[in-house]
């Protein structure tokens, strides 16, 4: 290994074969010199990744060399049936895709595995043999005619098969998508073959001067379909012939002649894109995976009985020209590599072949392929593409397996651009003030300063807000959570009317959910936070009207001087910007608040059904109530006891007993179980459908987003079927205050209050604001996460004035105060996730963002204000599977919570964890320290929050969070913290996770210099650079036993490592 130059010596010089790789004009079309002087020195003692970024970084100033995104594909000339003809037999965009042999389809898109051999031999081409760049043509008979006159020209190809090698360029391609019309599985034959069962079939047969040549091949390879226009039939049925221009053929060439009736031929006059115009139908359904501006490379491979040696070229055309037939689909053609040799090498062709392919796939020699000017750069980028590659030993490893792509494919920015210069050190307290300014959480120091900016940070986007809401996707979230806030609000307002006397119940929780939805919904800073009713405000309410009744004074009037007071304290705050307070707000308290209620959620769910249990328990002694025949009947008793107390009436029958009065419920708890557990089930498994095998991609995307609706309506027609008395939705039908001697608007003063007590409802208000604003940042801030991607900025300040507006509203029509909602919030945001579409095959789906809109928010809140009219509709749906939707959002918001998965490591053992990257960073004693730690503190969250006599405090509890969690920087270091306790995406992590090293640069310094000791990148592997992902076993070289791969095992530790060897 040559340390001065930090790259590895390659079994080969980089001395290329003289002569000009400039490719000669077309007469017809002329063209200039592209000939470019290059004053690089010392270029072949340059490490290849350093050339490879010299030649990106070239200026270009004209179009020519611009690169575009490549479809690969690889053909084979063989012979299928008596037909010679070019054979389609493997693909890329980004993975490799074969035709299954015998199968008579494409494989799964898979990494390519190639082997060190077939790369060595393809360098080796590039070398020796012929490379044309900016070829001026624009079909397949003129780069025929280059080609073949640039290698007779340079000695490689002998004047006497000049004629043949054209001739076998120019026949026909066919394709795998035309391939699937025929019913007969492809015939192949040997060389040997063709001449054995062909010899007695010889016959005479002319067409003016047209000259059949024998050609062979050996593998198999998928057939196209598309012949030429210009093709001449013989009388009788005899065929198509290729054509070969006037002149006396050889004797070797007579000797080869073999005639059949399948003989295809092509007319030389007929151009590709005539080919194209009239005869080449493309597969236009896989043109949808074809990237926009998309160019192809077309490989040719084959074998042929009139060549003694084995003839290459690399093509890259001036400007792309749609060649014909000569692609799969109608994409204009950049690059072409041609591969003809003897016949015994088809298998080593084979190979070579899918090396030429994967090396244009890959996203830095593809680019380094559009820039070259010369064959150096051609051969640097090989060399480039061989130090970044994996070696797999073939003992250790199945060659016959395909490796599935990634889930996540790293940059390759890295390899594109030179080592950066030493960072300089970053002011960590300028960085966190820069990215809290970015998200409106700094102090602006003037009285709402920071409403205004919030103000200005969303008036741009509030058309957008409902222009992007135009997808099904919108619907179906709306749809999923009006049922899951209707529950909630109908059930919250049932414990509401028994802690308040019913001043405040079913009624009044829809006529506030309404009211607070829609104007949360047009004018709030995050529209994504859905607001709802929740336990703490419950408990607040409780206490408040029990004080009142205790003193005797009328708990409406009060509760409205308190809500005026909150409302007032809330406006103060966000005058003073108190959300600025939100940065304190980590994830350590997020993640406990968010479990806390996603914990709740699962719990009540299940509690709810123990209680259908108890009031209907499954052993209830004998039902009395029988079945009698009617009145003047000669049927006897036992003939009408065999019917049920629904079908009794249906035949006449006299119900006889003391229980007849209600229907039979012994089956009303298991059948509770059966729809909760169901619609849980069902909900969970159609959420991940569109990751399934069946259907069309759109399909899948429709049934996952749809998934919670199809489950409700499932278990709702499954209980209306079997006509088990479960317990219904019961949803008001009027309009009206649930008491007759209150109205929708309070009166501030009452006698039997003192005129003092509106002073006083200062106390409980303060209370109830630090509630509110805890309950409602903490949500905003889990909403605004950064793993979320939001685009459209954050809105702290705007929320917390619009939601004090909101609580003046209520406050004064006797309405429950609506704050925003943990886990429907988290369900919002899950439901309107956005995932690319995975253009390539093979190519899995990448998280972009949320749909970040204000209509799903709106329709939700003005569905629930019509629900009394949808009454006669609603009361069909059991609770129970409202209950199985409660369950499904609680274990929904527990996904993706670090939290969460670090309880679950604590059950696993070591070798099953998953490789997360706290796991990484921090030693799993510490991990599980932490863990514990918050363990605890959600633990003393749930016990504050189950016992009235404490449930006052739990607001108060969530600010003593923040005080633990800074109490931890005396028990964490600052780099464990930023680990375990941060809200940076899973990916930019990954991206910082050598910046984090340098904060522990003296444990383990001999290590890094020298990293091919041991460790994880030192595994002596062979995969390419892109396909496999860092450290993973991915694309393999069977054949490897040696190591190309130690210079991008780690940029950052590698520069560190040559700026060590430097001093």
């Amino acid at each position: 290994m040559a340390k001065n130059n930090e790259y590895i010596e390659l079994p080969w010089t980089m001395n290329s074969s003289s002569g000009d790789d400039e490719a000669p004009k077309d007469p017809r079309t002329g063209g200039e010199d592209f000939t470019q002087q290059f004053t690089e020195n010392d270029f072949e003692v340059t490490p290849p990744a350093q050339r490879v970024q010299f030649i990106l970084g070239e200026d270009v100033n004209d179009g020519t060399h611009v690169s575009h995104p490549l479809f690969s594909e690889m053909g084979m000339l063989v012979k299928e049936g008596d037909e010679i003809e070019w054979k389609e037999t493997a693909r890329w965009i980004k993975f490799e895709e074969d035709v299954e042999e015998g199968g008579n389809r494409w494989s799964k898109p898979h990494v390519a595995t190639l082997s060190l051999h077939s790369l060595f031999e393809l360098r080796r081409l590039l070398v020796n043999g012929s490379v044309m760049l900016d070829m001026e043509a624009d079909n397949l008979e003129v780069m025929a005619d280059l080609v073949c006159d640039q290698m007779v020209s340079a000695g490689t190809l002998p004047p006497g098969v000049k004629d043949k090698v054209k001739d076998a360029l120019l026949r026909r391609h066919r394709h795998q998508h035309e391939y699937a019309k025929k019913t007969r599985l492809p015939i192949i034959r040997s060389l040997a073959d063709m001449r054995n069962q062909s010899s007695s079939k010889i016959e005479e047969h002319t067409l003016g001067a047209t000259t059949p040549i024998s050609l062979t091949a050996s593998e198999p390879g998928p057939p196209g379909t598309n012949g030429n226009p210009n093709l001449s039939t013989a009388a009788g049925g005899m065929g198509r012939f290729l054509t070969v221009p006037s002149g006396k053929p050889s004797n070797r060439a007579l000797e080869d002649m073999v005639k059949s009736p399948s003989n295809q031929s092509m007319a030389r006059p007929g151009s590709g894109t005539e080919l194209n115009e009239q005869q080449h139908k493309g597969n236009t359904h896989f043109m949808r995976k074809i990237p926009p501006g998309a160019e192809a490379s077309n490989i040719l491979v084959g074998e042929v009985d009139f060549l003694e040696r084995t003839l290459s070229c690399f093509i890259r055309l001036s400007s792309a020209a749609v060649m014909g037939d000569l692609t799969e689909v109608p994409v204009p053609t950049r690059f072409i590599f041609i591969l003809l040799g003897p016949p015994g090498s088809q298998s080593n062709f084979h190979e070579i072949g899918r090396a030429m392919a994967t090396l244009m796939s890959d996203e830095i020699f593809h680019e380094v392929a559009y820039r070259a000017r010369k064959r150096d750069h051609l051969l640097a980028g090989v060399d480039e593409f061989l130090d970044a590659v994996t070696v797999l030993p073939p003992g250790e490893w199945d060659p016959t397996i395909r490796i599935e792509p990634p889930a996540a494919i790293p940059s390759q920015e890295v390899r594109k651009r030179p080592p950066e210069l030493p960072k300089e050190e970053v002011d960590e307290e300028e960085e966190e003030a820069r990215l809290r300014e970015e998200s409106g959480l700094s102090r602006t120091g003037r009285l709402f300063g920071g409403l205004i900016n919030d103000v200005k940070r969303k008036i741009p986007w509030y058309i957008s807000d409902y222009k992007d809401a135009l997808s099904m996707q919108c619907v179906a979230s709306w749809i999923f959570l009006y049922f899951a806030c209707l529950s909630p609000i109908i059930t919250f307002g049932g414990l509401l009317a028994e802690a308040t006397g019913k001043h405040m119940a079913a009624m009044e929780s829809l006529v506030s959910g309404f009211v607070c939805g829609m104007g949360y919904g047009f004018f709030s800073g995050q529209p994504l936070t859905i607001l709802g009713s929740t336990g703490p405000v419950l408990v607040f309410e409780s206490i408040i009207y029990e004080f009142c009744l205790k003193m005797g004074w009328e708990y409406m009037t009060f509760r409205f001087w308190i809500g005026m007071w909150v409302a007032g304290i809330c406006i103060v705050l966000t005058a003073i910007d108190a959300s600025a307070l939100v940065c304190y707000i980590t994830r350590f308290t997020e993640e406990n608040f968010a479990t806390l209620i996603a914990f709740i959620f699962i719990y009540k769910a299940i509690e709810n059904v123990v209680v259908i249990g108890k009031n209907f328990p499954v052993n209830q002694g004998i039902y009395d109530c029988v079945c009698t025949p009617p009145i003047g009947s000669n049927a006897s008793v036992v003939d009408y006891a065999k019917y049920n107390w629904d079908y009794c009436e249906s035949y006449n029958g006299t119900l006889v007993g003391g229980d007849c009065g209600t229907p039979p419920t012994e089956n009303v708890f298991l059948m509770s179980v059966v729809l909760c557990t169901g619609t849980f089930i069902i909900s969970t498994l159609l959420k991940d459908f569109k990751n399934a095998l069946f259907f069309p991609s759109i399909v899948r995307q429709y049934i996952s987003d749809f998934s919670v609706l199809i489950a409700i309506f499932a278990m709702s027609f499954f209980d209306y079927s079997l006509g088990v008395p479960t317990q219904k939705l019961e949803v008001p039908n009027e309009l009206k205050p649930t008491l007759s001697t209150r109205g929708w608007l309070i009166p501030p003063f009452s006698e039997k209050n003192p005129w003092w007590s509106p002073i006083i409802a200062v106390f409980p208000a303060l209370l109830g604001t630090i509630l509110i604003f805890m309950d409602q940042q903490i949500t905003a801030v889990i909403v605004n996460r950064k793993e979320n991607k939001l685009k459209k900025g954050c809105g702290y300040h705007l929320d917390l004035f619009i939601l004090s507006i909101l609580i003046a509203i209520c406050s004064l029509m006797g309405l429950p105060w609506f704050v925003a909602a943990t886990v429907l919030s988290i369900n919002h945001v899950n439901s309107l996730k956005l995932e690319s579409e995975c253009s390539a095959p093979g190519e899995k789906p990448q998280f972009l963002g949320v749909r970040e809109q204000r209509v799903t928010h709106i329709l939700i809140f003005l569905t629930i204000g019509v629900s009394v009219l949808l009454t006669p509709l609603l009361g069909h749906i059991p609770m129970p599977v409202l209950f199985g939707v409660f369950l499904y959002m609680g274990v929904a918001s527990l996904k993706g919570l670090q939290f969460f998965d670090r309880i679950l490591i604590m059950f696993m053992p070591a070798k099953y964890q998953p490789d997360y990257m706290f796991l990484r960073q921090v030693p799993i004693k510490r991990v599980h320290l932490f863990t514990i730690i918050q363990l605890a503190c959600l633990i003393i969250l749930w016990l504050i929050k189950s016992f009235s006599q404490t449930s006052i405090l739990f607001p108060l509890m969530l600010v003593v969070m923040i005080g633990i969690r800074k109490a931890l920087d005396l028990v964490f270091t600052r780099r464990e913290l930023k680990i375990l306790d941060d809200i940076m995406p899973e990916m930019t992590k990954r991206a910082a996770a050598d910046d984090l090293h340098k904060l522990d640069a003296e444990v383990g310094l001999l290590a890094r210099i020298f990293p091919w000791g041991k460790g994880r990148n030192g595994r002596v592997v062979t995969k390419p650079p892109v396909e496999g992902g860092a450290g993973g076993a991915g694309s393999a070289v069977g054949l490897g036993l040696i190591s190309c791969s130690t210079s991008n095992a780690n940029e950052k530790e590698f520069e560190a490592q040559s700026s060590l060897l430097k001093k």
